[in-house]
């Protein structure tokens, strides 16, 4: 799967030796790519040009080397949406551009149903839901969204990204909670949605502390989810980064969740570069019903 926005003021420009460097905004920026074990296609010179370097240490973090002044918040737009991007310390932005094509694929997805059923009561659930891209690009096909995540400061992101894309009135609602215990809650009050959304992570911990490993706790976390399934539950759309869960691992577990019903497609995530070399960056597997 390749992200190819329409408009954009992100640019992958090539990646190797471990490395990418990308375009983001009005900087060239050079971050950690462990996939891209080959070598650049750029001149050195080109890569030479970056205005920021992340370097990461063997201990799990980081710092940035920069070459004059940054800005380390500015605004972007990519997928006809708005980003408020952070240059932290721990080498993110808040952007993640492989997405791009599975949010094309949950618009036309919600989109295609709402005009087809003339109905407007389609409820989304995106849990680990970060800086809420999936979130608003289904609200834009339409879709009432809850949108949750542990980290407050997470949640506070994305709501500013639904105000820089004008759709802070928009019925999104901006949760900060443990991924499992609110599923537990929402079972309990018999909530069904015709969509989940989840992007988990390696390793996370909720707001009192919980934590979440992604081996020992997605199987139970997919079944908790098929529960909050309506009966004219649309998609579910899976991703994640954690090295090891191939497409093919995504697959078997969607499969797993949702049985024999509907149809399972998987693959890599990719961004190509403008030279058109694709640079991997997770995977993702999509249940989706059967027409």
């Amino acid at each position: 799967m390749t992200a190819t926005p329409i408009a954009s003021d992100y640019q992958l420009l090539d990646s190797g030796n471990m490395q990418k460097l990308e375009r983001v905004g009005p900087y060239m920026l050079v971050r950690p790519a462990p996939q891209a074990i080959w070598s650049p296609r750029l001149h050195e010179t080109e890569w030479a040009k970056a205005d920021g370097v992340y370097h990461r240490t063997s201990e799990g973090g980081g710092h940035w080397a920069w070459k004059g002044k940054v800005k380390r918040e500015f605004d972007v737009l990519y997928n006809t949406l708005a980003f408020e991007i952070h240059l932290t310390n721990f080498g993110h932005m808040g952007l993640f551009p492989e997405q791009a094509e599975n949010w094309d694929w949950l618009r036309r997805k919600i989109r295609t149903r709402m005009q087809k059923t003339n109905d407007r009561n389609f409820h989304v659930l995106n849990l680990f839901a970060y800086t809420g891209g999936s979130s608003l690009a289904a609200s834009q096909a339409g879709a009432h969204v809850v949108h949750l995540d542990a980290a407050k400061n997470v949640v506070d992101w994305a709501r500013k990204n639904a105000q820089l894309c004008s759709m802070q009135d928009r019925p999104i609602r901006w949760i900060v909670d443990d991924a499992v215990k609110f599923i537990k809650r929402e079972q309990k009050r018999a909530s069904r949605y015709q969509a989940i959304i989840l992007d988990p992570p390696s390793f996370g911990r909720g707001p009192q502390g919980e934590v979440f490993k992604i081996e020992k706790d997605i199987m139970p976390l997919l079944e908790a989810c098929h529960d909050l399934l309506a009966d004219d539950a649309l998609f579910v759309l899976y991703s994640c980064h954690t090295p090891g869960f191939t497409p093919l691992t995504l697959a078997n577990q969607l499969e797993e969740m949702m049985g024999t019903q509907g149809e399972i497609e998987a693959s890599e995530m990719t961004v190509d570069a403008t030279g058109g070399r694709s640079l991997p960056s997770g995977a993702y597997a999509r249940w989706s019903a059967k027409s």
